[in-house]
């Protein structure tokens, strides 16, 4: 097949294409054409409602205490929060320095994800909660959902084994697991993790008695 063959065939798919595409968009403006006052009414009104909800969210969450980074001062708090809250990323921490690039990265996300709640606890002062839930590396991120840590971010290791990775690497890492709402969420990034309950050791043949 020679080269202008070729050329009349692409141009042939193109263009056949591009009436699909502006087909479909005629369809559309036809449709919207169609609109009277009354559907234009529906329309809004039902804009508005969704608006007034997402409003009321984001003041549920606030209330919360989403949109900042704080501090579990006891693990009994530890368990109010992650009942209170769909989503919670609570970092297991010591002071140390990994620790501290941790903590950097997640008082950046907690404001731009107010939909989860971000905290942290100290790992020496939460022993219950570091034995049940098998937290030995530090920083650990114990990821929850609906009351259940479905994964962890143990380490750096997934993170390029470096402390120097980006928010924006952490960030991608957070919505493998669904525990924020990311607009840029590929279609890689909707694998899920095993969940587990937080009152649950990480060992499955492990009783979960107290």
């Amino acid at each position: 097949m020679d080269r202008s063959m070729v050329q009349e065939i692409v141009e042939k798919q193109v263009l056949t294409v591009a009436k699909a595409v502006e087909e479909k968009l005629d369809d559309e403006l036809h449709a919207l054409e169609r609109l009277d006052l009354d559907d234009l009414e529906v329309l809004r009104e039902r804009r508005l409602k969704q608006m007034k909800k997402m409003a009321e969210k984001r003041s549920r969450w606030i209330s919360l205490g989403h949109g900042e980074y704080s501090e579990i001062p006891t693990e009994k708090e530890f368990f109010s929060v992650v009942k209170a809250s769909d989503r919670v990323v609570c970092h297991f921490y010591r002071d140390n320095w990994p620790c501290k690039v941790m903590d950097k990265h997640l008082s950046i996300l907690a404001k731009q994800h107010i939909e989860t709640r971000f905290v942290k606890i100290h790992a020496e002062k939460s022993p219950y909660l570091a034995e049940k839930l098998r937290i030995v590396v530090l920083p650990t991120l114990a990821l929850v959902k609906h009351a259940k840590v479905e994964d962890y971010v143990v380490g750096f290791d997934e993170l390029g084994h470096t402390d120097e990775f980006s928010t924006e690497e952490l960030e991608e890492r957070l919505a493998k697991a669904e525990v924020i709402i990311f607009e840029g969420e590929s279609s890689k990034l909707k694998s899920k993790a095993p969940s587990k309950s937080v009152r649950q050791s990480a060992n499955p043949d492990s009783s979960d008695s107290e």
